[in-house]
């Protein structure tokens, strides 16, 4: 696809900074929560000797729990390691500006080993591992994310203050497709189209979503690596600008007992010269890899859900009707299976509804390829596609809870195999730190059954 708007080559990044519009380059790496994190490097200092040298971070940025907490149980990264550093090595791939932040630029970067090569649990890492398996037979994975948030008339500081309880959404409704409803919060939904567009993202549209105050940004496929780097900063970048305009937004799968926000994902294949490969003259229009790629997504939808779904609450939002997935199975356009199939001949995709607005890209779009991988290589047939309401059958659900899910993750043999037993264990370990974290801790809903009644 052509260079967007927004996206820098290193010579054009140096112009900037010899003429003063560029004076600060963000370099990043995404973590296991799929957050980014890294340095503010001063432009010049980034030219002189990040570009050349690489920069480095302290290795716990991917051994930590969501509250930046040391935890126990890691392979990589210890107290008995000392906590010693990894190398960011910049992808100039990436680099950018960023149009929300004044004079700025950003770029992804690689974790590396300080004694020289990648570090396997790295999330980008990981995806890079099976888009390579992928290239092996000649395919190249183009991907699309819908990222969907709920947007929140308190700032930041006063939702923490708040313990995140009786917030004011931005809309006081169900606002699907509702143009008025757009129109309330259009100021900041134009500010993120246009700040996502100024840092190389091609925009499609916006739309109101069924939460009060939920929204969705939808922007155009890409490559699956350029897709999840946009995701992570599209993430980034959304609560920064609903900072600016002193609201706040969240992605977290389940905020209330509504509906939850998701992170539907498309998937198709094309192969290295451009062709269109799940097309075919088969039903439905498939082509026998199609059906073999859908089949793999099917059967290790189960064992592979972790990826999709990190979290403890990640699980809430599987309630029947919902419009979230519970059962695992296919359709065509058919919105309460787990796997839809939308599109034909060359825009002919998989969606995966699975994943909740708190997956990481790169976690998820791995386990897609591992999946389809699984289903071309042992050439998996296809069962019917499943017609009518998914929610009223009998056919095997997706796990419930976090725990579930990292019991079917632990006993799978296609993901040790297809990432590596230390690429599983590293996140099964993060699994158990949410659990244990979560087991001890007493919720209001406990205090409001219990306090007086019980």
């Amino acid at each position: 696809m052509a260079r967007r708007d927004g996206m820098l080559t290193l010579d054009q990044l140096r112009g900037l900074v010899d003429d003063g519009t560029v004076d600060t380059v963000l370099v990043a790496i995404t973590d296991m929560q799929g957050r980014l994190q890294g340095k503010r490097c001063a432009a010049r200092y980034f030219l002189d000797e990040v570009v050349a040298h690489a920069t480095e971070t302290c290795n716990y940025l991917l051994a930590v729990d969501v509250d930046m907490n040391t935890v126990d149980g890691y392979a990589m990264s210890s107290w008995e390691r000392g906590y010693g550093d990894f190398v960011m090595r910049p992808d100039l791939d990436t680099l950018r500006l960023v149009p929300w932040h004044p004079g700025t630029a950003l770029v992804l970067a690689d974790v590396e080993w300080v004694e020289g090569g990648p570090v396997p649990a790295s999330p980008r890492q990981i995806l890079r591992r099976q888009l390579d398996r992928l290239a092996e037979r000649g395919l190249v994975a183009h991907v699309g994310t819908e990222l969907e948030f709920i947007v929140f008339d308190d700032s930041y500081e006063q939702a923490w203050n708040a313990a995140y309880r009786d917030l004011t959404p931005a809309n006081q409704y169900n606002v699907d497709y509702s143009m008025i409803g757009t129109g309330r919060v259009e100021p900041l939904l134009r500010d993120i189209r246009n700040g996502m567009a100024g840092a190389g993202m091609y925009v499609e549209s916006a739309k109101g979503e069924c939460n009060p105050g939920q929204h969705e940004i939808a922007f155009r496929y890409d490559t699956a690596l350029t897709t999840c780097d946009n995701h992570s900063i599209y993430k980034t970048g959304a609560k920064e600008i609903a900072a600016r305009h002193g609201k706040s937004l969240t992605f977290m799968a389940k905020y209330n007992e509504l509906e939850g926000n998701s992170c539907h994902v498309h998937i198709s294949l094309r192969g290295t010269d451009g062709s269109a490969v799940l097309a075919g003259d088969g039903p439905h229009g498939f082509s026998p890899l199609m059906e073999h790629f859908l089949a793999g997504q099917q059967a290790l939808l189960r064992e592979l859900t972790y990826f999709f779904a990190p979290n403890i609450n990640s699980y809430k939002r599987f309630q029947p009707g919902s419009f979230a997935p519970t059962v695992v199975a296919w359709g065509v356009d058919n919105r309460t299976c787990a796997l839809r199939v939308v599109g034909h001949g060359e825009s002919l995709r998989v969606e995966n509804r699975v994943p909740g607005g708190d997956m990481n890209p790169y976690l998820g779009v791995a386990a897609l390829v591992a999946a389809g991988l699984h289903g071309i290589e042992h050439e998996l047939p296809l069962e019917p596609e499943l017609t009518g309401n998914a929610y009223t059958t009998d056919k095997p659900t997706v796990p419930a809870t976090l725990r579930d899910a990292a019991e079917l993750l632990a006993a799978s043999e296609v993901a040790r195999a297809a990432f590596g037993d230390d690429v599983v264990d590293h996140y099964l370990n993060n699994a158990r730190v949410e659990l244990a974290a979560f087991d001890v801790a007493v919720t209001d809903w406990e205090r409001i059954r219990g306090f007086e009644r019980l």
